[in-house]
This record gives C-alpha cells, structure tokens and sequence, in this order.
C-alpha cells in the first residue's frame, strides 16, 4: 500500500503533521508535570533542545526549527522540521514481519557505541548513574505501582525484593561504572518503533529531551532499553547479540548480572507505563503491564549474584561439579586446593602429599585458606559475579564466615554437598589425574571422621552422569516453579 502524502500523528504532548517527504513537529501548550508547554517560549526551547539533542544521532534527519504564522492576533508557532522516514522501514515492523535484521543491529550496536564514546561526561552526569540515584529510580515506580493493584502481589513483592537486594551488595560495581566513564549523556529512550532501518545505515530518532537526568544513565543501561524491546517483541536473539555486540564494540566488561539488571529496570518501567495506563482505563494496559513485569522477573532471577558452595569429602566429585556450574552460570570458579598452593608459594601442579593435619594442611593454614577463599569471593560478589567455591567445607566456621559474606553483599547462598559411596570415592581418587589436591584414601577417610555436620546443605549424590548430576544441582540453585 502506498505511503500517504498527508497525515497528522498525535501523542500527549505533540502533534505531527507528515506533508510529502517532510515531518513538522509541534509541541501541545500543555502541562503534565514532567514538562511544561504552556508558553511559545517554552515551546521554541523544548524544539530547538530537541533539535540539538537529536542531531548528535540523526543529523540528515533533523533539518531546523520553521514557524506556523499566526492568525488573529496569536504569536507564530514554532514546528519542529525533519525528514520523513518511512514507515515500514521501522526496526519494529520489520521485526514483527520476521525479515532479517542482523546487519542492522550490527550497525546500531557499533553506532550506539561510538555515540556513547563521545557522549559528553561530567560529574553531574556520572552521579545520576550512581547506585543510589538508580535505587531513587527503582523505588519511585515501586511506589507508583503498588497502589494500583496491576500486578500480582507476590510478583511485585519479588521484583522489588531481587532489585533492591542486588543494589545492596554492588556500591563497588556502580563506583567502578563512575570510575571508568561509563555514565553518558545518551539518547534515554532507545525503542524500536524510533529506529528507521535505511539502505544507508540506522536513523536513531526522538531522544528524551524533557529532562536531562533521564538521559543520564549507563551506557549499558542506555542500549538495555533497546535490547529489552527486542525481547518483547519476540526477538530474543537480536536483543543477545545487540549487547554482545554493543559490549564488544565499547570494550565494555560488565558482568552479566548488570546487563540482567538494566534489562530488568527497563522492563519494569514499561510495566510501570503500564499499570499507570490501566488505572486510566485503557482496557488491554493491565495485561501488557504483567507480560512487562514477567519479563524483569526473569532478567532479575538470571542476573542474581550468587555465593555457592560446593563441598564434600575427596573423590565425591565435588571439583568437577564446581567447574560445571561455573560455566553454565557463568561464574567465577574458586579452588581451594589451588589457593592453598599460591598461599604456601607452591605451583598449583607441586605435589605437597603430608599426612592429615600437617605440611600445607595444618588447620592454621587450612584456615588461612578458607579465609582467603572468602575475601576473594566477597570482592567478586561486590563487582556484580557469581561465584563458585570448591572446597571440602567439613568446619561449621568456614561455612559461618561465607554465609556472613553472602549475606554482607545480599547475594544468595547454595551450599552443595556432593556425596558417592565409598567404593566410588576411593576408585576416583586413585583414578584420577591432573587434579590439584593430596588427598588419598587414607586422608578422605581421616577428614571423614572428623567433619563436622553441615545442615543446611543439599546433598548431590555424584554417581549418575555429568549432565544428570549438573541437572539436579542447578534444580537446588534455582528451583523450577518459583514465581
């Protein structure tokens, strides 16, 4: 179907009027507390902001500023001038008709990229991207929200819950964000139904220009929004591959857990948008605000820094669990039995077999050992990780001191106790090659006998396959059916 040569597109606070190849946007003399229109003065300043703001992205689409004469009497009217796009070019309809879009996102993820390198950087700017500012932001829509009864309780208790716990424990990740320069003035609105896909490149349009603290925010938070509409309109891979591709063309190292929790904050905004909507009666509003806030649910489960433990006598399998978690999880994997070496200035390869309680296996450096284990976890924690521990884990108190640290940076806890019989533990160990650790028959029986219980573990019988065993323990980790 052909394209109009004339239509008029109205939102709350413009009206634009779509004339042969151009778009003249006017601004509505209104208020709604988030910007005021009310004046031609106000009006030409919110148009020739726009106009600025917009120009950093779009310059061949964003022309100038031209005025409607006025008739009996009124001033001129000020119209924003820019160069219609074309409709079915939109990111969103071709996403929605299924056409292949990779090279575009390619592009936009290099464009956004390079946009957010030269972005400008100040402490203004860096303080609205700041842990707390974003907790502000996070607890204003949780306020909004509740009252109006949208959203499933628990789910709401829940979403509310995992955000502000992640924020609790990662000062050190946003002040490292400040440090490094990774707050930008950027666009604050990045939709897909805003982005044209020409033969050309990408045309980015209509950055939020009404408040600037509102633009003020991460780069990665920046192309989550982006990459969160993508998800919802069903373009899961698209949205993986814009980060990744964002994170590789920025040299941006953030842990996973912070893009799950830009996503998140995205989503949850929109379900926000949502939930306001549905208390003005917009009849399908409640609805979309609940697949919103599904969809930050999930991102906040996926991007929970976690603290776990995996423990158990020698030959239970625990080692090689460990390292199947740290790589479906993505987390970081500590040895106990590698920093027990580096502590005692051994290669990690060196033989250091000494009968139980003596050489590197004191209890004093057995407990240097664990306390290191833990330090390092914790920093890691702080910095957005999940983390991996693979250690015996027989003494109450080693076990105490990781629950305190889990608790210091309100990541969760899993504690593992891989377990086989004794048969099986003794073929393994002495099977096994290349491993780290002394112990042999002689040392997993004396560390038997004197471990201490461990309650509140989940004990992960390692007799079945690798797959199997690794399906059970991410089954304790995150449990299916949990809202």
């Amino acid at each position: 179907m052909p394209t109009e040569f004339a239509a008029v597109r109205e939102t709350h606070s413009g009206v634009v009027f779509l004339v042969g190849d151009r778009a003249y946007k006017l601004k509505k003399p209104v208020e709604l507390g988030f910007l005021d229109f009310r004046t031609p003065e106000r009006r030409l300043a919110a148009c020739r902001r726009e106009l600025e703001l917009n120009r950093r992205l779009a310059p061949d689409v964003y022309l100038g500023i031209a005025e409607l004469s006025g008739v009996d009497g009124c001033p001129d009217e000020p119209l924003l001038v820019m160069r219609r796009m074309p409709d079915d070019r939109r990111l969103s309809a071709l996403v929605r008709a299924g056409v292949s879009t990779i090279d575009v996102i390619e592009r936009l993820a290099r464009l956004i990229a390079a946009f957010h390198a030269s972005a400008d950087r100040r402490k203004e700017i860096s303080a609205e991207g700041g842990r707390d500012a974003l907790r502000d932001r996070w607890t204003a829509s949780f306020d909004q929200v509740r009252p109006l009864g949208v959203l499933e309780p628990a789910v709401a208790e829940r979403i509310e819950r995992l955000a502000l716990d992640f924020l609790a424990g990662r000062r050190a990740l946003f002040d490292r964000r400040i440090a490094t320069g990774r707050i930008v003035d950027g666009h604050g609105d990045l939709l897909a139904d805003d982005i044209f896909c020409l033969d050309d490149g990408p045309r980015v349009l209509d950055c939020l220009e009404f408040d600037d603290r509102l633009r003020w925010v991460d780069g990665l938070d920046d192309i989550a929004f982006l990459a969160m509409d993508l998800e919802h309109l069903g373009a899961e891979k698209l949205a993986e591959h814009l980060l990744d591709r964002y994170a590789e063309f920025a040299a941006d190292p953030a842990p996973s857990s912070l893009r799950h929790h830009y996503l998140a904050y995205r989503a949850f905004v929109r379900a926000k948008v949502g939930c306001l909507r549905a208390g003005q009666g917009e009849a399908s509003a409640a609805e979309s605000a609940r697949e919103y806030a599904a969809l930050a649910l999930q991102h906040l489960r996926a991007g929970q820094p976690r603290l776990i433990l995996v423990g158990g006598l020698p030959g239970t399998g625990k080692s090689t669990v460990a390292g199947l978690l740290a790589d479906r999880l993505g987390g970081v994997l500590l040895s106990s039995d590698r920093l027990r070496k580096e502590l005692a200035d051994r290669s990690p390869h060196d033989p250091a077999a000494a009968p139980y309680n003596t050489g590197i296996y004191t209890p004093e450096h057995t407990q240097r050992t664990y306390v290191e284990l833990v330090r390092r976890a914790g920093e890691l924690l702080e910095q957005g990780e999940t983390v991996v521990l693979d250690a015996s884990w027989n003494r109450a108190r080693a076990r105490e001191h990781a629950t305190e640290i889990a608790r210091h940076t309100s990541s969760e806890l899993v504690a593992l106790r891989c377990t086989a019989p004794i048969e099986i533990t003794i073929r393994r160990l002495r099977e096994r090659d290349g491993s780290f650790s002394d112990a042999d028959p002689v040392i997993a029986a004396a560390m038997a006998a004197d471990s201490q219980p461990w309650p509140n573990s989940v004990t992960l019988p390692t007799t079945g396959s690798p797959d199997d065993t690794l399906t059970r323990a991410m089954a304790a980790i995150d449990p299916p059916n949990t809202p």
